[in-house]
Parts: structure tokens; sequence; C-alpha cells
């Protein structure tokens, strides 16, 4: 089975330009995108099979991946607006 992709870039491919204005500019945006990549590869590494974990803490993870993707979304679209 094919795992989706879920980096910024393939989620939210028309905000490119913007993403990385404040990857550059913002601190708080730069440090929500680097925590939102690092639950992103935990995740993939225990949806890979690479690295055993509880069903319960996966979900979480997952939900605070979900979290940082809105927080970063409203932030995308409040700059391009």
């Amino acid at each position: 089975m094919e795992l989706q992709q879920h980096d910024l870039h393939h989620e939210f491919p028309e905000y490119k330009d913007a993403i990385h204005q404040l990857k550059t500019g913002n601190h708080h945006f730069a440090k929500l995108f680097d925590e939102y990549h690092r639950v992103n590869k935990d995740i993939r590494r225990i949806e890979e099979n690479e690295e055993p974990v509880m069903d319960e803490a996966l979900e979480d993870m997952k939900k605070e991946r979900l979290r940082l993707k809105d927080e970063l979304h409203t932030m995308l679209r409040t700059y391009k607006a």
C-alpha cells in the first residue's frame, strides 16, 4: 500500500511561494513548520512498520499533525490575502 504524502508542499501546492516566504520571514511559522514535519516523519515511520507503537499513540500523533496543519493553513491564508 502506498502511503499518502502529507508534507505541506503536497497538502497546499497553491501556497508554495507563501510557504517559502513564511519559513524564512516568520519565526513562529518556521517553528510550526518544523514541528509539523517532525510529527509527519514519525507517523510515516510508524505506518511503514519501522517503529512499533500503540494505536492510541498513533492517533494522538495524527491529531497533533492535523492541529499543526490547521494552524499553518490559517497562517498561509492570512498571508496570501
